[in-house]
C-alpha cells in the first residue's frame, strides 16, 4: 500500500522514510516512529494499517543519520550488539529534526499526531515535549529509559502504554511517569515489552494490543479530525 521515499530534514540531511497515503481525503497526518530494527517489514505494515484508517502515515528512518538504510527483521539475540552499536552513535538532537521532516511531510493529510514503539515510544514523548514540533497529539508504546524523559512535559495532549511484565520498564517507573505527569494518559496492560509487535510470538500479545491500538485510533480522531 505504501512506497519507500526519501525526506530532507532542516539541516540539509536527506533520510529514508515509508508513506502510505489513505484512500479519498486523509482525517490527519501520523508520524510513525520505528523500533530499534528500522524501517522493517512489521513497521511497514503497521504504517499501512494507519493508512487504511484514514491517515497519511509517515516513518523515518531513524537510524539513517548513523548507518544509512539501515533495517532488520532479524530479532534474534544477536542483533542486539549491532543495536547498542548504533544508539552509542545517536543524536537526539538530530534525530528531532528528523521527526520535524516528517512531521511536514504527513502535515499533507491535517493536523499531525506522532506514535512510536519501544525506541519510537521514548521518541514520540520527546518530540510531544519538544516546542515548536507542528504536533497535535502524541500516543506513544512502552518507551523505555522513562528515568531519561520523565522530566520532558508534553506540550500536547499525550497518552503512553507500557506492559506491567515488561522487565526493561519496571513499573515503579511507570508509576513515576503517572505521577509526574497527570496531564498525559498512562495505560497499563497484563502484558510484557513489544506486545504490538506481531512478529514476534513471545512478545506479542493481541488483546492488549488490539486495546491499546482502539485507544490510539480515537484519540487521533480526537485530537486530529
Amino acid at each position: 500500500m505504501g512506497e519507500r521515499t526519501t525526506i530532507t530534514a532542516s539541516d540539509g540531511f536527506t533520510l529514508n522514510a515509508y508513506v502510505a497515503k489513505p484512500e479519498g481525503k486523509p482525517r490527519g497526518g501520523v508520524v510513525l516512529i520505528q523500533e530499534v530494527w528500522g524501517l522493517n517489514d512489521w513497521i511497514r505494515s503497521v504504517v499501512d494499517r494507519y493508512a487504511r484508517h484514514g491517515f497519511l502515515t509517515v516513518a523515518p528512518a531513524m537510524f539513517d543519520r548513523v548507518e544509512f538504510g539501515y533495517e532488520s527483521n532479524n530479532y534474534g539475540p544477536e542483533q542486539f550488539a549491532v543495536i547498542g552499536e548504533l544508539m552509542k552513535k545517536f543524536d537526539h538532537k538530530t534525530a528531532l529534526l528528523d521527526v520535524a521532516a516528517a512531521i511536514g511531510a504527513a502535515s499533507e493529510g491535517g493536523k499531525v499526531g506522532i506514535t512510536g514503539y519501544c525506541f519510537g515510544g521514548a521518541v514520540s514523548w520527546r518530540a510531544a515535549a519538544h516546542e515548536g514540533m507542528g504536533l497535535s497529539a502524541a500516543s506513544g508504546y512502552y518507551g523505555g529509559g522513562v528515568p531519561n524523559y520523565i522530566e520532558l512535559a508534553p506540550r500536547i495532549p499525550t497518552e503512553m502504554h507500557f506492559g506491567d511484565q515488561d522487565s526493561g520498564i519496571p513499573l515503579e517507573q511507570i508509576e513515576a511517569l503517572k505521577e509526574r505527569h497527570s496531564e498525559a494518559d498512562i495505560y497499563v496492560y497484563p502484558a510484557g515489552h513489544g506486545f504490538c509487535n506481531s512478529e514476534r510470538p513471545a512478545n506479542f500479545n493481541e488483546a492488549a494490543c488490539t486495546k491499546a491500538s482502539a485507544r490510539t485510533l480515537d484519540f487521533f480522531r480526537k485530537h486530529l479530525g
